[in-house]
């Protein structure tokens, strides 16, 4: 596992965006795994400004999101799908039909679990990007006494919600469900890249880096990957 401190956020999504971008170069065909929330969108932004200067392209890589929530279909303003599309995929060359996330309003969720991992089988992940929830969680596999090595629906921990109420109008609107890419998925990405920032997750950085491998800190999992960097800011990595 390989560990880097930076002093500004801009540094770090820079250097994120690069790793991307040299994966890109070596292999256009390359499958990118993709995750949401506040901490990867610096990362797409880089990105998209790498593509604009005409040193990448997406035109013929395949990208996998981690998880959608269950009952937001893919145009409501809070979606997975909505968030991708507004924060990466309108920006660059990538086609539509390349870019993969769970269905989360469809009628047989068990189905769509299947067919997610028969993808992510025929096309394995080359790199994967990660960040890291308050109490562990990496997609939305949240701390149990058991983990689910595959696709799967999950109830997600009033914690969760509480964190992610703020793009909502209010709590009782934030999805009580989602379906998402379980840890054996995760970890079947040829490398993991692990991006977190802020004050607030310094102590979770440690018990998912320093702790004990538990799932009741399914980031600790990680651990057990032969090829994760993990990018920190200061604040972030203070404890470690």
């Amino acid at each position: 596992m390989q560990l880097k401190t930076f002093d500004s956020p801009a540094d770090l999504d820079q250097y994120a965006a690069q790793l991307f971008a040299a994966a890109l170069k070596e292999n256009p065909e390359s499958t990118l795994g993709l995750a949401t929330g506040s901490t990867p969108i610096g990362i797409y932004e880089k990105m998209i400004m790498l593509y604009e200067k005409g040193e990448i392209s997406f035109k013929s890589a395949t990208t996998f999101n981690l998880d959608e929530y269950v009952g937001l279909s893919p145009d409501h303003e809070q979606s997975y799908a909505r968030f991708m599309s507004r924060h990466l995929f309108s920006h660059i060359d990538l086609p539509a039909a390349n870019a993969h996330l769970p269905k989360g309003t469809v009628t047989d969720l068990e189905a769509e679990c299947a067919e997610y991992d028969r993808m992510l089988e025929e096309r394995p992940v080359d790199i994967q990007l990660l960040g890291l929830g308050h109490n562990g969680h990496i997609g939305f596999n949240e701390p149990d006494d058991e983990l689910q090595g595959g696709t799967h629906i999950v109830e997600l921990e009033p914690e969760t919600r509480e964190a992610n109420a703020r793009f909502f109008d209010s709590i009782d609107e934030v999805p009580t469900r989602a379906i998402t890419m379980g840890v054996g998925s995760i970890l079947k990405a040829e490398s993991i890249l692990l991006v977190v920032k802020g004050a607030d997750k310094a102590e979770i950085v440690k018990q998912a880096l320093r702790g004990p491998i538990t799932t009741e800190c399914p980031a600790s999992l990680l651990q057990t990957h032969k090829n994760v960097t993990v990018l920190v800011d200061r604040e972030a990595g203070r404890l470690l």
